[in-house]
């Protein structure tokens, strides 16, 4: 995923040490609670009302720009409601007090819990509609996030010619100041890097200014030659009544300096209190465990073995399959880490290694001796492809059809066999495996385009023979879950994201030699696939096979990786025991992910790192849960410190409040969530013989 590039500004400047940290912890979280909840001083008609309603639901202005763009997607993809406004549409509602406020069962209700403009001004300063947002705000107490604006008294900064700066962020590394890190962005570490993936292109601008009486900073930089002062970048500005978070600097949704802030721009327009919840995910599946893979040919431009390999002897040759010593690493490797892999096996590749090999497979007993350091998922028991039947007299093959012209697929049976055998390789193995899970080789059996438009029939019957529910599938081809088959109870895929650590070297020479084969033009000795492919980009020049995988393929996956990671994505990452073999080239991607991941990210922020089965549940209740908000059946509200979430029954919600948030129980009350990145969430329902979900928050 390319991260996008901004050049230019959309608005011109005018000129016991464990217990002691605990404890810590624990009294940053209850300021960061306290801070989330607070509000303005509500006006002397406010006082006199009943306690307001306010809507758990956004206003997002949209005037088209990038920032609204990202902060739309963010809450999106954690799951909180909104409302867009078009700016650019002639036939938008006004925005007046009826369309922001009413009142209901004789309370005033709110109907926006948070704003989020373009910048303070998106509706011109003397409009009618600004002058009835910012009563609206200031009668109820409702945050604003003015998305992208520059250095001006207008949003509590001083001019970038008065002590400030502004430019190109590009390769920059800002600070999260002490009131950012007890505040909204206490997940973070305290640095944030702007990125810089093309030093020939600007890819943000900024406008960094100094703080006037009002302004508190949360994110800066230091100025040069200012005396070791430091410029704002994001802050919170306060006055008349009313508050604004304030960001001088320009993103889109896919800048990693964006994702590392979106959560606590969240936080702080909802005051910690929103439908949907956000995690950082990571889980690697590694594919064809006690099987070899194939070996990309350099000479031939493609890997002996497949069908398109012309010239070869229909054999793979000098395969690559770990060994004992790569066993042995991996296992040591997770260790200091402090992350686990999914070992997708194949149990029958290992008995057939063991024949072709005297009976013996010492990869397979040291594996099977460390087999609970892995989480492990059936991948079959000897990896066929379980689609339709291959033609491979043809290039590229296509589905072998009878003598009336139906295709021919593999059969439930032998579907069928090809998981239970594996699964029951396992357990006479003593690995602990859920029958639940499962990969295909190849991801075959599922739908696979242009060859194959449709599941192979007898796969859904199959998987429910084993008790299959989660399938993996290849997200580049289907990256939505959804049900095989149309029976009640069907599997579900997966999505698993394959990573550009190819299955078939061993090398990082190798490595940089197909990737240049795939990314650069045929006029410089590529495939030209590139070219042909809208979707794609060649490399200017041919990566250095000597040099190429540690200098731009190890940091262009890493890069990728974690956009995901820091998307709130629990999809899968996927690779092969090839790359745990000889150079071992997928270590350095993942020492570089979750190194660049610790140094940005708190404790309180850790990756989670997710099942397969994990997974599909979180897909499947996002859909459910974004279908249900969508056609309007999600009531849920916040007034004084209680908080009400009506949904369909069945359906389970997704809920962020504070620490110390109380779940009401028929009897008495118990604590809501889990801890993550300072708040509690859960995917939640009511409890018995309720209709309702009931929260009471902390007091400030």
């Amino acid at each position: 995923m390319d991260s996008g590039r901004i050049r230019t500004p959309r608005i011109a400047p005018r000129t016991d040490r464990g217990a002691r940290t605990a404890s810590r912890t624990a009294r940053v979280a209850a300021l960061a609670a306290a801070a989330l909840l607070a509000t303005v001083v509500p006006s002397a008609q406010a006082l006199a009302a009943p306690a307001p309603r306010v809507d758990l639901t956004v206003l997002v202005v949209d005037d088209g720009g990038s920032a609204v763009g990202a902060i739309t997607a963010e809450l999106k993809g954690s799951g909180v409601p909104y409302r867009r406004i078009d700016l650019n549409d002639p036939n938008r509602p006004v925005v007046d007090t009826a369309f922001l406020s009413d009142t209901l069962d004789g309370r005033p209700r709110a109907k926006y819990q948070g704003v989020v403009l373009p910048h303070e001004s998106a509706f011109g300063p003397d409009s009618a509609e600004h002058t009835a947002l910012q009563t609206y705000e200031r009668t109820f107490g409702i945050p604003q996030v003015d998305a992208y604006t520059w250095s001006h008294p207008g949003v509590g900064l001083d001019y970038t010619n008065e002590g400030g700066w502004a430019g190109v962020l590009d390769g920059v590394t800002a600070g999260v100041t002490a009131a950012g890190r007890t505040g909204p962005f206490q997940y973070l570490a305290g640095s944030l890097a702007f990125e810089d993936n093309d030093p020939a292109i600007a890819e943000s601008y900024g406008y960094a200014g100094r703080p006037r009486a009002g302004y508190t900073s949360y994110v800066d930089i230091p100025i040069d030659g200012a005396g070791g002062n430091r410029a704002s970048l994001v802050g919170e500005y306060t006055a008349d009544g009313r508050r604004e978070l304030v960001v001088t600097f320009a993103y889109n949704q896919h800048q990693r300096q964006f994702r590392a802030l979106a959560r606590g721009i969240v936080e702080w327009l909802t005051q910690g209190v929103h439908l949907g919840q956000s995690r950082n995910y990571l889980s690697v599946h590694v594919d064809d465990v006690f099987a070899p893979d194939a070996r990309w040919d350099t000479a031939l431009n493609c890997t002996p073995g497949d069908f398109d390999c012309v010239g070869d002897d229909g054999e793979g040759v000098n395969p690559i399959r770990m060994t004992v010593a790569d066993a042995q690493y991996a296992a040591a490797w997770q260790k200091s880490a402090g992350f686990t892999l999914d070992m997708v096996y194949n149990g029958g590749q290992g008995e057939q290694w063991k024949t072709e090999h005297a009976g013996a497979d010492p990869l397979t007993d040291r594996l099977v001796a460390d087999r609970a350091q892995y989480r492990w998922i059936n991948h079959t028991y000897t990896h066929p492809f379980l689609g339709c039947v291959q033609d491979n007299a043809i290039v590229p093959w296509q589905c072998a059809k009878d003598a009336t012209g139906k295709t021919l697929w593999v059969s439930r049976a032998e579907l069928t066999a090809q998981i239970r055998d594996n699964h029951n390789w396992a357990v006479r193995k003593g690995i602990s495996v859920d029958r639940s899970e499962l990969v295909t080789g190849e991801h075959s059996g599922l739908r696979t385009l242009p060859q194959q438009p449709v599941d192979n029939p007898n796969l859904a019957g199959a998987l429910a023979d084993n008790g299959v529910k989660w399938a993996g599938s290849d997200n580049s081809r289907e990256p939505q879950q959804r049900s095989i088959g149309t029976a009640s109870g069907a599997a579900k895929t997966v999505p698993r994201h394959p990573m550009n650590v190819y299955y078939n070297v061993g090398t990082a020479a190798e490595m940089a030699d197909e990737y240049n084969w795939v990314y650069t033009s045929r006029a410089d000795g590529g495939s030209g696939i590139c070219e042909s492919n809208p979707a794609s980009t060649c490399l200017p020049a041919p990566l250095p096979t000597a040099t190429g995988y540690a200098g731009h393929i190890v940091p262009q996956e890493a890069r990728i990786a974690l956009s995901h990671v820091l998307g709130n994505d629990p999809r899968p990452h996927y690779v092969h025991q090839s790359n745990l073999a000889e150079e071992r080239l997928l270590y350095p991607v993942l020492d570089r992910i979750l190194a660049d991941y610790r140094g940005m990210f708190a404790p309180s922020a850790p990756l989670v790192n997710p099942a397969q089965r994990d997974v599909g549940t979180e897909l499947t209740r996002r859909a459910a849960w974004d279908q249900a908000v969508a056609a309007g059946k999600v009531t849920a509200y916040r007034i004084g410190t209680a908080v009400t979430v009506k949904a369909p029954a069945g359906l389970v919600a997704p809920i962020t409040a504070p620490e110390g948030t109380r779940k009401r129980l028929l009897l008495g009350t118990t604590a809501f969530g889990t801890a993550y990145a300072g708040t509690r969430s859960a995917w939640t329902a009511p409890e018995l013989l309720q209709t309702s979900v009931t929260l009471t928050l902390p007091t400030a």
